[in-house]
């Protein structure tokens, strides 16, 4: 997967340096959001679910987002929203 800009709005050099089959996917919410990915065809279709995992001095703190197709070759990726964990000290062993 070739990643076309960050950050940024979908631009139409974003759409037009995807090949005729690529598809243009566009991230929204949590820290993908407004990222935009060009999936090339060899890759096959995109996935119906993508996990973001950030890993840092903390927890890791996982993402999931959710794929919406608009059309064969677009598609943008939605956060999950979070589900509460159930209180680990609320759960016996």
């Amino acid at each position: 997967m070739r990643q076309s800009t960050e950050g940024g709005p979908l631009s139409e050099d974003a759409v037009s340096s995807a090949g005729q089959n690529d598809a243009v996917l566009l991230f929204v919410g949590g820290p993908l959001d407004g990222r935009v990915e060009i999936r090339e065809a060899r890759h096959g279709e995109p996935l119906p679910t993508i996990t973001h995992v950030h890993l840092h001095g903390g927890p890791k703190v996982v993402h999931r987002y959710d794929l919406q197709s608009l059309s064969d070759s677009a598609g943008v990726y939605h956060l999950r929203p979070r589900v509460p964990r159930a209180d680990p000290a609320a759960c016996p062993d």
